[in-house]
């Protein structure tokens, strides 16, 4: 999971498999496949590296 802060400063965790896309308009937009929306506090570029570093995480884990 990818820990993400709401504009009113909520804490969410979200999956990032379910994350389509990530665009700044200037608010950090993300959305789902399944369409949901969430504005954050994160940059793009902050929400692209928890990605990696959780894709990392996964794959490491499969290869022991």
């Amino acid at each position: 999971m990818v820990e993400l802060t709401r504009l009113n400063g909520e804490k969410i965790a979200v999956n990032p498999d379910l994350i389509e896309y990530v665009e700044a308009t200037p608010d950090t937009v993300v959305t789902l496949t399944t369409g949901r929306k969430f504005l954050v506090r994160e940059s793009v570029a902050r929400i692209s590296e928890a990605m990696e570093r959780h894709k990392r995480r996964v794959y490491s884990n499969l290869k022991k």
